[in-house]
């Protein structure tokens, strides 16, 4: 028997019958549903699987089957108002509240990670207090109090460490302070537990709470004294992320949930070719669209703003706009392709050892290599599509924006619009993923520019085929790698070259986990690269180069071990024994405990094999076993065991979930991901043409945390270089097919 329900949720259940059996077509708005389908699946199972009819719109829906509603008879008295705690801002991190509540603030923003957690991890540690009574939440952006905000890299805690320790210690001896004060004894006979301060020989105690208020009138420690690791409480201990309650139950905010007074909406009719620019526009059919307030040119195209997003999106579809050619009219993905792959030997060196190509000139054909890998262009595609909210004034503006750089946008929107950057006021909500997309700051100048225009507050809102197609990539990118044998089968030559769009015109990204993060031992290499001339947008994408270049050198390994006859395994230490770089013998630790963990040295369960990969990025080191299957073209990954080296652990259940969603969010693009140009227009647009691992596809996932003593490393992404070639090494074991270009799923379904 289910319990009665409230009114409250007769209501919500009522409201969602109505909308259902009227055949209602606006969307249930995200936290109403959520409410609902917190009614333990009563409402949603009631409206849509019930053997009973459904109610006429206004008409009250009778309980369903097996289930006691008791009507609420007398209206319940109102309950006391609650009493408003006075919250004291004790340094510019860290709040205490007349009731014991303690938020921290964390200058990074969160986008799934769990950065608001492990920072808040930091300073709870120094500051001893009660973990339970902590919330965290993003303060408004201040370059003045936080230093520059940038959050990528996987570079957050990393960079955070010792600083926001600081931070805590400074604030409990504040507190320690003020409590001497009170209490009228010395400091030095205090200590502090889980938010109270106590003085043992009087066996007086004052919470943080009663204290803060003075606490925050008192000069900050010049040198506050940290914990040793030996010490420590919080860290290194497994937390749940702050705030999930609050983003399964809906109330979490995130930019696209924000509604000022006097608020429009806008959409953006963008150029469908890449880079092309406005030629002319006719509003006059927009206009006559009802609920469109105005129609304004900005940078990126023509807003349309009206009342609401659907308003705003039928006065667009109504706009008749012309556009001049641009860069990349006459552009194709397949015309790139063979493009780049000519100029494979034209790139400069990067990193250059020894004679690779007379090596590899003078070894036998059967102990040499020469293959091409290819790469395509890949969205960011976040679960948010890109949103912002501007409020221009005479003299200032306020933002509210899922941003990865606040410090960026601050000061793009103070040089746009000719004000001080202290007239900028930029809220940062939670961000429903970023992945390098949302450290760029175009889509918040759409709407500054948009309100500057309108007069008004206005929020420009992407649909998925804007998000998709209004550029910023991972860049395509090929790749030309041969590599030679000695006589003992042993790999001693290796020259790469790769020819990528340089992200902000720079080798960095472009080499990064190819001449950088390579600690196998080889004599004769050369690393080049070359940027193609290519004018399609690209942008910072989860791993960054690592992410296509780690594909292609843990593939390759796995090649040149197969053409010696070695286990791949057994060829990885090999070299990173015979390897000078210090780092090696961690990847060598990571790489034989997940071996041993998937049981490397046995052979797979019938039907399947198990391919392996290591790589370091952002300092992190991860490597992976997956296991796969592959029936009439089919692939399926059934199981990934990853082990991970990120030095220090603050919190281990989000760095397990970060692998997890590293592993997911790689093999999506590996199996699905390719964003496609024809005439310089993207082809893909949502998620039917741009795929993503499905629930149904996700396969088992066992991680393993090593302490090896090193520096503390990020975690955002490492995660993701790995599984592209783990699975594509293990496909060859399995069918002794060899995939050289991603995406996968296609090549399979050839084959098969």
């Amino acid at each position: 028997m289910k319990a009665p329900m409230s009114s409250r949720e007769l209501w919500l259940a009522e409201r969602l019958a109505q909308r259902l059996s009227a055949g209602q077509k606006q969307p249930i708005e995200r936290r109403v549903f959520l409410k609902l389908g917190g009614l333990g699946g009563l409402a949603l199972g009631w409206a849509c699987a019930s053997d009973k009819p459904m109610p006429a719109p206004g008409e009250r829906p009778g309980p369903p089957d097996e289930m006691t509603v008791v009507p609420p008879s007398e209206p319940e008295a109102e309950p006391a108002p609650p009493v408003e705690a006075t919250q004291y801002d004790v340094n510019a991190y860290v709040r205490i509240g007349s009731d014991e509540s303690v938020t921290l603030y964390s200058a990074k923003s969160e986008m799934g990670q769990g950065v608001l957690t492990a920072l808040s991890m930091l300073i709870a540690e120094e500051l001893d207090v009660d973990w339970a009574k902590v919330r965290s939440e993003h303060p408004i952006a201040s370059q003045e109090k936080y230093g520059s905000q940038f959050t990528a890299g996987s570079s957050s805690v990393t960079a955070s460490f010792v600083a926001l320790r600081q931070t805590g210690a400074a604030v409990r001896q504040m507190l320690l302070a003020a409590a001497a004060q009170r209490m009228d004894v010395p400091m030095a006979e205090l200590r502090t537990e889980l938010g109270v301060v106590i003085h043992d020989a009087s066996e007086r105690r004052a919470t943080y709470g009663e204290l803060a208020e003075l606490a925050a009138t008192l000069p900050p420690p010049e040198s506050p004294t940290l914990k040793s690791p030996s010490d420590f409480k919080i860290i290194g201990t497994p937390r749940s992320q702050l705030g999930a309650r609050q983003k399964a139950d809906g109330t979490a905010q995130y930019a696209l949930d924000v509604k000022v007074e006097g608020m429009l909406v806008g959409v953006v009719a963008r150029s469908p070719a890449l880079g092309a620019t406005l030629a002319s526009f006719d509003d006059t059919r927009t206009r006559l669209v009802p609920g469109v307030r105005d129609v304004v040119q900005i940078p990126s195209g023509v807003a349309v703003l009206a009342d609401h997003y659907w308003n705003a999106l039928k006065g667009r579809n109504a706009l008749e706009v012309s556009w001049n050619a641009g860069p990349n009219d006459q552009v194709s993905s397949a015309a790139l392709r063979s493009d780049m792959t000519s100029q494979m030997a034209l790139g400069e060196d990067n990193i250059a050892a020894g004679n690779p190509e007379q090596v590899i000139a003078e070894a036998p054909e059967d102990r040499r290599l020469d293959q091409v890998y290819e790469l395509p262009y890949l969205a960011h595609a976040p679960m948010e599509p890109l949103n912002a909210l501007a409020d221009v004034r005479a003299d200032s503006v306020e933002i509210w924006a899922g941003t990865q750089a606040p410090t960026s946008v601050v000061d793009a929107a103070a040089r746009e619009l000719g004000v001080a950057r202290e007239n900028v006021t930029l809220h940062v909500p939670l961000l429903g993923g970023g992945f390098g997309r949302r450290a760029s700051n175009d889509f918040v100048m759409d709407a500054v520019h948009a309100s500057r225009l309108a007069g008004l507050p206005v929020k420009i809102m992407h649909t998925r085929e804007d998000d998709m197609r209004s550029g910023q990539y991972r860049p395509m990118n090929a790749n030309r790698i041969q590599g030679a044998l000695d006589a003992e089968g042993w790999p001693n030559a290796w020259v790469h070259n790769i020819v990528v769009q340089g992200i902000f015109g720079a080798a960095f990204f472009a080499v990064e986990g190819a001449a950088t993060n390579y600690p196998y031992a080889m004599q004769h290499r050369r690393v080049t690269w070359r940027d193609p001339g290519v004018q399609v947008p690209v942008f910072t994408w989860r791993s960054v180069g690592s992410s296509h270049n780690a594909f292609v050198v843990e593939s390759f390994v796995d090649e040149l071990a197969a053409l010696g006859g070695k286990d791949p395994l057994e060829l990885r230490l090999r070299l990173l024994a015979q390897s000078t770089d210090p780092v090696a013998p961690r990847w060598a630790a990571a790489l034989e405990d997940v071996a041993a963990r998937a049981g490397w040295a046995t052979p797979a369960a019938a039907g399947r094999a198990r391919g392996i990969a290591v790589h370091q990025t952002f300092g992190t080191i991860v490597a992976q076993v997956a296991e796969v299957s592959v029936e009439a073209g089919q692939l399926r990954v059934h199981r990934v065991w990853a082990t991970v080296d990120c030095g220090q652990a603050v919190n281990p259940r989000g760095i397990e979930a970060q692998a997890e969603g590293g592993i997911i969010f790689g093999l999506t693009a590996a199996l699905y991901g390719q964003i496609d140009i024809e005439g310089g227009r993207p082809t893909q647009g949502n998620f039917d043409t741009y795929r993503l691992l499905r629930m149904n596809e996700a396969p088992e996932i066992d991680v393993a945390i090593l302490d090896s003593g090193a520096p503390l490393t990020g975690m955002g992404e490492p995660g993701v270089p790995p599984i592209a070639p783990a699975v594509c090494n293990a496909i060859f074991t399995l069918t002794g097919q060899r995939i050289r270009r991603l995406p996968i799923a296609d090549q399979l379904r050839a084959a098969g």
